[in-house]
């Protein structure tokens, strides 16, 4: 959208920013290049603990993710200061045009000088990475008593089935989710350690947790029941029996990379002592 300007700066005219949303859309596009440069750090740091190499190397992913997040931080406030910056030119129509280039700087510094260590903290990828470093730690410290190395004991209890937890229309829910075969009375225990989805009652090849409850399910499974209540227009509700949340969203829905290399772990064990 045209806003006033000319080729000099102080003149009247009309100034077309098409260039500048241009390149702001590739800057944009280089967002995608830092995410990913973030998985691969995230995904060679869990391996360097599970693999139980030097300190000094995990050390290192450390340190490229929050450079990763740095870049990630920095990107964003020059976005949100050359969008400022227009949406000032195109608004007040000044006779005289600023000078464009010293009006994002000047709001690019001032988001600058709000930096601090919190931020990473809104940093999604950033935030998982801790997190799931800090799961596999725990798991590979003590494998033996790590639940997450223990059989899924699957067992019948239809008291607990009947139980205060059933919502209404589940029934209804799996005949459309295409889960009607599961046997009602079939209760998986879960606990920190589950490998078996909610709503497969099989283990998990590709788990996702839900950000909001921590519950984790098989990502296709879990992505077709969601997609399938909103073109009902319904909530999805967490499948996993007693879970007070009932608005999910495939954007709750983050890769549980530690749940699924135990789940790997666990199945190599298995096979070497069969």
């Amino acid at each position: 959208m045209p806003g006033r300007s000319s080729s000099n700066t102080g003149s009247t005219g009309f100034i077309s920013f098409s260039g500048v949303e241009s390149a702001l859309s590739s800057l944009k596009n280089f967002q995608s290049c830092i995410s990913s440069g973030m998985d691969t750090a995230s995904s060679v740091a869990l391996d360097l603990v599970e693999t139980q190499t030097e300190v000094s190397s995990e050390y290192s992913m450390d340190k490229a993710m929050v450079e990763f997040a740095m870049m990630d931080r920095e990107l964003n406030h020059y976005v949100k200061a050359v969008q400022s910056a227009m949406n000032h030119v195109k608004e007040e129509r000044p006779e005289k045009i600023p000078d464009l280039k010293l009006l994002v700087e000047k709001r690019f510094l001032a988001l600058q000088n709000k930096n601090s260590d919190a931020d990473f903290q809104n940093n999604e990828k950033f935030v998982q990475f801790k997190q799931q470093l800090k799961e596999l730690k725990k798991q590979s410290g003590n494998p033996k008593e790590d639940g997450r190395q223990r059989e899924v004991d699957t067992i019948k209890d239809k008291d607990a089935s009947r139980a205060g937890n059933e919502r209404d229309g589940l029934q209804e829910d799996r005949e459309v989710d295409g889960t009607e075969g599961v046997d009602e009375d079939m209760i998986v225990t879960q606990s920190q350690t589950n490998f078996i989805c909610p709503i497969t009652l099989m283990e998990m090849k590709k788990p996702v947790k839900n950000k909001v409850c921590g519950h984790t399910y098989e990502e296709e499974a879990i992505v077709r029941m969601i997609e399938s209540k909103h073109k009902r227009k319904k909530k999805a509700c967490c499948p996993k029996i007693g879970c007070s949340h009932t608005n999910m969203r495939l954007s709750d829905l983050i890769q549980d990379e530690v749940l699924r290399r135990a789940i790997e772990s666990h199945n190599k064990k298995k096979q070497h002592s069969e």
